[in-house]
């Protein structure tokens, strides 16, 4: 009787090892940071004729977040219906609209 628990222990023992190393898993997750050269600026700082270009191409849109590089063009975040609905509009410092710098 005393072999019988021994043994049930024992195999009982090993297949709670063998569950627990199967559930301890590694996760590797990479984080990918895009540098594109813009810091941001206040809303306020934006030159008049770069509020101009995007009220007239983007009415009713709000502006969120604006952007500079050093070569003075403007990256700004534009939500133009709802919450979830937010893209970017790439301007130089005379208004002139482009894909993106």
């Amino acid at each position: 009787m005393k072999k019988l628990i021994l043994s049930a222990v024992i195999v009982l023992g090993s297949l709670f090892m063998n569950a627990e190393a199967a559930i301890s898993k590694k996760s590797d997750l990479n984080v990918v940071i895009f540098q594109d050269g813009f810091k941001e600026i206040k809303i306020d700082a934006l030159p008049v004729e770069v509020k101009a270009t995007i009220e007239k191409s983007y009415p009713g849109s709000k502006l969120v977040k604006a952007y500079v590089n050093s070569k003075k063009q403007y990256k700004v975040e534009i939500n133009s219906t709802g919450d979830d609905d937010k893209r970017f509009v790439f301007t130089d410092s005379k208004g002139v609209m482009a894909e993106k710098y």
